[in-house]
């Protein structure tokens, strides 16, 4: 599945919560309040109330991290010619980003004879002519149909950089 690299989840506080109140000032030596004809709103919750927004927002994180993308290392950080990870799964849909680590130039090339029947190598592969030059640079794809795809990097496939992707 993917990796995700930070997730953060604000569930809000409603205790204490005042519309329309107005600042105190001070006077010579004393404190005085002013007086507002603004009514004052105060909201409280139950804690079923703040459970019920918790698991929403649960549950919409959840959702929304079936389209995170996967990243996939073109070269390892030990200059090895490899996929980091060579070997992985993602779900339908989920976008998988390669990207230049260390050995470029690169390419991401699905291999036809070994994808799932039905789908256009064209459309998911690199061109065997275009490179990845330059660290950070990416090439991302996402896959629909369900099956295994191998992929290979053209310059480097004769020294083993191949990679083989499940989609669940």
């Amino acid at each position: 599945m993917a990796t995700v690299t930070s997730a953060a989840v604000t569930v809000p506080t409603f205790t204490g919560l005042k519309a329309g109140a107005t600042p105190a000032r001070v006077v010579g030596s004393t404190m005085k309040a002013s007086a507002s004809a603004v009514p004052k709103l105060s909201i409280k919750a139950t804690l079923k109330d703040v459970g019920v927004a918790v698991a929403a927002t649960a549950a919409s994180a959840m959702l929304a991290s079936n389209a995170m993308a996967i990243e996939v290392l073109l070269g390892g950080d030990d200059g090895s010619l490899a996929f980091v990870p060579s070997s992985f799964s993602v779900s339908s849909g989920e976008k998988i980003v390669f990207k230049n680590n260390a050995g470029f130039p690169h390419n991401v090339v699905f291999d036809e004879d070994e994808i799932p029947s039905g789908v256009d190598v064209s459309k998911i592969s690199m061109s065997t002519e275009d490179l990845l030059n330059a660290p950070g640079e990416t090439y991302a794809v996402t896959l629909t149909e369900k099956g295994t795809y191998s992929f290979y990097c053209s310059p480097h496939q004769g020294a083993g950089m191949v990679g083989q992707v499940t989609v669940n």
